[in-house]
């Protein structure tokens, strides 16, 4: 996905979950690797929100584009992200939810929104 276009739907996504009533903690937060593409709370839960944008065609589908590699950066991720707010992970309830966007090509934009979308095993 082009930079632009991820963009584009994380500006979807937060616009999203705003009217949701999620808080937008962090956009963009980057480790080694990658970034996580928004935080947020849902009431008193942390959201992790894997944001995955495709045109129509272009690709497959958003879902279909979440690997397991990229599972395992976004577990790493949230360890971080807890260590650099001095968060002990055991302490507060938190989740990973993916919010897949697709844009056909008359302008529709369809979102759908995964929560507790990746289960972690190891945490």
């Amino acid at each position: 996905m082009s930079r632009k276009l991820g963009i584009i739907g994380e500006n979807l996504a937060s616009e999203y979950l705003e009217k949701k009533g999620y808080i937008i903690l962090q956009k963009n937060f980057c480790i080694p690797g990658g970034e996580i593409d928004i935080i947020a709370m849902d009431e008193n839960i942390f959201v992790f929100i894997e944001v995955k944008m495709r045109s129509q065609g272009n690709h497959g589908t958003p879902e279909e584009s979440i690997t397991p590699r990229k599972l395992n950066f976004l577990r790493r991720s949230i360890h971080k992200y807890f260590l650099k707010k001095n968060i002990s992970l055991y302490d507060v309830d938190f989740r990973m939810d993916l919010i897949a966007i697709e844009n056909n090509y008359i302008g529709d934009i369809a979102i759908r929104h995964y929560k507790n979308a990746f289960l972690f095993d190891d945490f």
